[in-house]
Formats: C-alpha cells, structure tokens, sequence
C-alpha cells in the first residue's frame, strides 16, 4: 500500500491531459516520417492530397507541442490546492486500508486551533457508521483511524499525523513543503489551480429593462454576475457576459406612439428624450386612461413585430437612449457585457413552439399553447390565444441557444430568488425535451435576496419611490469623498490620488458590502457600515493593503529586490505568527474551488478579511524592518518577512481584482 504520490499536488486531470498529448505527438510523428518515406515531400502534383494531409499532420503536431508546453506550464506555476492534495492522500490510504468499501466518506478541513495540527481528516467516524449499517461490523472509529494512518502514502506535504479523541486524524504539514508554496507564488504569481478541461461559461447577469432607469434591485445581479465572470475567467475558462435585457414586448407599442404624437419628425430629426423615466410614465398614463391611444398602441406593436422599417428605427432609438444610461453605471462599476435582449431570441421563438409540438410536450388551454413540466404545479405558456409569445417562449429559445449554439458546459443565470420556481421549470423543460443532460452540463440559478433598507424593508426613497442606481453611486462618491477628509487625507495625497482614492472607496464598499454577504439573504444597505475602517468591509482590506504595500517601500526595497529574494532567500516560518500567515495565504485556492461549486462569493471576502488580520496579528509579532529607537535609521531588514508581506498583498490584489474592487498604492 505504500506508494509515491506524484508531487502531491492535486493535478490528476492535467497530468492525465499531458500524458495523452504526448501519445499524440509520438504517433503523429511517426505518421509525418511515414509520409515522408512515401515521397510526398514537396514532390509531383500528383501526390498534391498526400502532401496537404502531411502539412495538416505538421500543423496538428506543432499545435499540440505548443499546448502541450503551455500545459507543462501550467503544472508547474499552478498554485497546489492543499486540501485537494490530502484528499487525494487520505483517499489513496482509505482505499488502501478498506478497498471493499465503495465510496467511502472523505472528510479534510483545515484545523480550527493549532493544537489539532494544521487539517484534519475526519473519516473514520462516517466509515464506523458505514460498516454498522452495510457489514453489521462495530468497529471503532480510532481503530479505523490508525487502519488509515498505516496506509498513508509518501508523499511531500505531511510531517506527521496524530489520532487524537474518538479517531480524529490531525494533520501537520511540513514547513519545508509550505515554504517552498510560498516561494513559488512569489517567483510565478498568483496562478489559478489546475481545475482540468477549459470549459465554456455563459453567465447571465444585470437585465434592466429598456425605457426604465437601473434601480437598487439591479444592483446586486451586476455585481455578483461580474465577479463570478471573473472568476471563471481566472481559473482559465471561456466566459460570455450576456445582458439578457427587456427590449421587446407590448410596452413598446405605446412608447413609439407616444414617441410619434411627442416627436413626429423622428425619423429624420433625432429626438431629444432626456428623461426616458418620465418618457415611459406619460406614455403609460396615456395608455391606462385613453382608449384611442391604447388602440394605437396594440397596431404599433403588431407592425414592430413585422418589423416594419420605421417602427424598428424607433425601438432603436428608445433603446439607444437607455443603452447610454446603462453605460454611465456599467463604467463607473467597470462591468463588461455583452447585450443579447429578449429581440435576439424572437424569431426562434416560432421554432421552439414546433420542437415542443412535435415531441407532444404541448397542450391547449383556453386557446393558449402550454407545456406542462414534470415536478412543476404551474405549466409554461408558450404561446398565448393571440398567437403572441411570452416571457417563456424567449427564456426557453435563450437557453436552447446558450446550449446548442453557444456550446455552453456551464450556464450561470444571475436572477432574484423571485424567479426561482420560473426558472427551475425552463430548466426543467429544457432537459425534458433533451437539450441538455444535467449529469454533463451544468445550469444553475445563482439566486440572491432584496436590498433593505436600515429600517429591514424594502430599500426606498423617503418619497417612496425605488432608488435610482445612478443616485446611490453618487452618493457612495461624496460620502467617500467626506469620508477621506474626515481623516485629513486630502492633506498628504496629491489631487490625482485623492480622486483615485475616492473611487476605490466608494465603488468597492459598494460592491463589497453586498459581495460581502450570502447571496441567498436579504442584506441591510448602510453606508455608515460599509464606509467603517473597522472591521469587514472594504474600507478596511484597502488600508490594510495599502498599509502593507507601503512596508517595503518605506524599507527602500524595490520590486527587483523582492524578484531577486523570492528566487534567494528561504523562508523561514519558525515564528508561530509566520507560520500562521504562510498556511492562512496557500488557503487561496482551496477557498476559489469552494467558490467555483457552490457560487457563494462571501467566502472570498471571509477569507481575505481573515487574511488582512492574520497579517495585523504576523507585522505586530515579527519585526519586519528593524530600526534604531534613537535615530530611527534602519539596522536590519528581515527580507524572508517582506517576502510574507509581499505574498499577502499578492494574493489580496487578485482577491480584489475578482471581487471587481480596485485598490490604490495611496491611501
């Protein structure tokens, strides 16, 4: 049972990857030395078919080299997964010591305090349970604990495992395996885990609704939407953004009517709407109140849906007036997506209602088409008695489209949890019809709850209405700005590192505050909170980083000087605070896999609030830059402790960078 793991590093899928593509590269070298005996190098025209598959052969055999180097490394500069690389040891011992046993529980989690070592493996106690239950066999939970212990493999991250209570299996790393982590995060980068085959994600995400200003409630879907866009992107995977926005549909008949009594030269004269708000709440006054203009209203919505040329040019036009507004926030939040509205999907709306027909999915209600799902009470309506589609006809072509066109392995839907029953049945229907099996691709509803107010309902205005985004995020900058003052540091920063301060702050509190909270529950909006330098907010991860950004800077050392000491010098992790801190910054990617499963980003900001005061705890315990009390001059700096600074800060500015926050070197 004892065998060497292969450098312990959680990579079975890569090692597998590169394996096949060397098996490759040798045949189609054989193949290509084949061809070559045949004569159809650069000869007769006759051979001109034999000659195009030789450069094909050639082509395929340099791509695959290529990749096969970017893969190698890949290998070499992705940061190890700790937790993956004890799972792969204890499940190598469980399996060892219980090969009869199938699927057993595999249970590794870091230790909560240092006297139960650094993770613990807590198996033994669900393999007790099992041979009860399957083998009617009572053995102890510590008997199987030290059956385990005994199979343990080589391998080079563990110094030493203790069994301690009723067969908990405590892990001690090895300082030297940590350190060496460490030097290699510094020497390549923050370098995503190897997570396998690069995959294609299709995240849905922000959704306005064209002719309505974005308001709180659009908030929460555009900021986590672009973080998890950006996670993704990180590990190496394909992302789309898409804005699936509300640009088609009945409301637009009575705006372009609206728009032909308001502006009757609007094909030829660009119509000044400033307020595209109070445009939308005339035209729906009229509509409610004037029976003439509703009746307009339905002709001009018949004649956009055979878009008829002037009535798409004024659906452009109203769509262009909000696209400007969506800007202004997607620029001050620095989101980047795609637009695809519901009028993307509309002319294969009618295809979806055949595909539905002729599987025998469909059945007639009160003149209405609807499909009724399987675990579902309320059935999808298709088409509705005037032969016009709906919110589920358009969900349904986009998903197919995500799926069978976009080739999507990974589709995220950003959506409140309102919708969650209604998407569930769109999933649902598009696994009944057999566009996807949920066993290979994965749809997921990323849902999240209301912002509150600070009096815990719904975010207002005092007058009652919802609140404009635009406001909140120019309040969020004067605040940022008060906030800066109030500290005096519009004194010591120049006008340029004020303003970029300002922005950071107010943008990334912003952000971080709902990030900061379970998606799945309502969050209480404060700007009081989220502006506090005490405690977990952003306010306080950005001082902290700056703070820490500064250590060496103040010691004269630059970044050569750490490149050339990351590549010297050892780390020493001997101070119980050093060690602390070298285990708490290799959690990064344990804590990014969690992410990527269970979509929950508040864990990324518990782990860097963790992080920063871990570090506070480190810098208070271990001199960093020694000095003389009486001269203040620098005696001695302790590099492989700036090389611990530098580590940390590493890691939280791509923690940042995900999060979508932006810090400043001043602050």
């Amino acid at each position: 049972a004892s065998f060497m793991l292969p450098s312990c590093s959680g990579r079975e899928l890569l090692t597998t990857q590169i394996s096949f593509q060397e098996n490759e590269i040798k045949l189609l070298s054989a193949e290509i030395e084949r061809l070559k005996n045949f004569g159809c190098l650069g000869v007769s025209p006759s051979l001109e078919g034999l000659r195009d598959e030789n450069a094909k052969l050639k082509y395929r055999l340099n791509f695959l080299k290529k990749s096969l180097q970017e893969e190698r490394s890949k290998s070499t500069k992705s940061m190890i997964n700790i937790n993956s690389c004890l799972q792969e040891i204890f499940g190598a011992a469980i399996q060892a010591a219980y090969p009869d046993l199938e699927n057993p529980p595999l249970v590794v989690t870091p230790s909560q305090q240092p006297k139960f070592g650094d993770y613990q493996c807590n198996s033994a106690m669900g393999i007790s349970q099992i041979l009860l239950k399957t083998r009617e066999q009572k053995v102890s939970p510590r008997e199987i604990a030290e059956k385990i212990v005994k199979n343990i493999p080589a391998n080079e991250c563990i110094d030493k495992v203790e069994i301690a209570g009723p067969g908990f299996i405590n892990v001690h790393l090895r300082k030297d395996f940590v350190s060496k982590q460490l030097s290699s995060l510094l020497i390549n980068g923050v370098q995503p885990p190897a997570i396998g085959k690069r995959k294609k994600v299709v995240v849905d995400f922000s959704s306005p609704n064209i002719a309505k200003e974005m308001h709180v409630g659009h908030l929460r879907s555009t900021i986590i939407g672009e973080s998890m866009s950006r996670l993704f992107e990180f590990v190496g995977y394909d992302v789309l953004r898409l804005n699936h926005l509300g640009d088609w549909g009945t409301q637009f008949g009575m705006l372009i009517a609206h728009l032909q009594d308001k502006f009757p030269d609007y094909l030829s004269v660009s119509p000044p709407i400033g307020d595209l708000q109070a445009f939308y709440k005339e035209s729906k006054q009229r509509f409610d109140t004037e029976e003439e203009f509703k009746k307009r209203a339905y002709q001009c919505v018949v004649l956009l849906q055979s878009k008829n040329p002037d009535f798409i040019k004024a659906w452009n036009l109203i769509c262009d007036v909000s696209r400007r507004e969506f800007q202004k926030i997607y620029n001050c939040l620095d989101i980047t997506i795609v637009e695809r509205g519901e009028s993307f999907y509309h002319d294969m709306m009618k295809d979806i209602v055949k595909e539905f027909e002729d599987k025998g999915f469909v059945q007639v209600d009160d003149g209405r088409k609807v499909v009724f799902v399987p675990g579902f009470s309320v059935p999808l309506t298709i088409m509705k008695s005037d032969g016009g589609y709906t919110y589920d006809t358009s969900d349904l072509a986009a998903l197919k489209h995500r799926l069978c066109e976009e080739k999507g392995d990974i589709l995220i839907y950003v959506v409140d949890s309102g919708q969650s029953v209604h998407l569930q049945t769109v999933f649902a229907a598009g696994q009944m019809i057999g566009w996807y099996d949920p066993k290979v691709t994965r749809v997921a509803h990323a849902a999240f709850g209301v912002v509150l107010g600070e009096d815990k309902k719904k975010f207002k205005t005092r007058s009652g209405d919802t609140v404009r985004l635009i406001d909140l995020l120019e309040e969020g900058l004067k605040r940022a700005m008060d906030k800066l003052k109030d500290k005096e540091r519009d004194k010591v920063l120049t006008p340029e590192e004020l303003k970029a301060a300002q922005t950071s702050v107010a943008f990334g509190c912003i952000k971080y505050a709902d990030l900061s909270h379970n998606r799945l529950n309502d969050y209480v909006f404060s700007f009081d909170k989220m502006l506090d330098d005490r405690g977990n907010t952003a306010a306080y991860l950005l001082y902290a980083f700056t703070r820490i950004r500064a250590i060496a800077r103040l010691a004269n050392i630059d970044e050569q000087m750490l490149r050339k000491a990351a590549r010297e010098e050892v780390l020493v992790l001997d101070h119980e605070k050093e060690w602390k801190l070298g285990k708490c910054i290799l959690r990064f990617p344990e804590i990014l896999q969690k992410i990527l499963e269970d979509l929950l980003l508040h864990t990324l900001c518990d782990y860097l609030y963790e992080l920063a005061t871990t570090f506070t705890e480190f810098y208070d315990s271990c001199y960093c830059v020694e000095k003389d009390r009486q001269t203040g001059q620098i005696v001695k700096v302790n590099m492989w402790r700036l090389l611990l600074c530098e580590a940390t800060a590493t890691i939280m500015a791509k923690g940042f960078d995900i999060l979508g926050i932006k810090p400043v070197q001043r602050m």
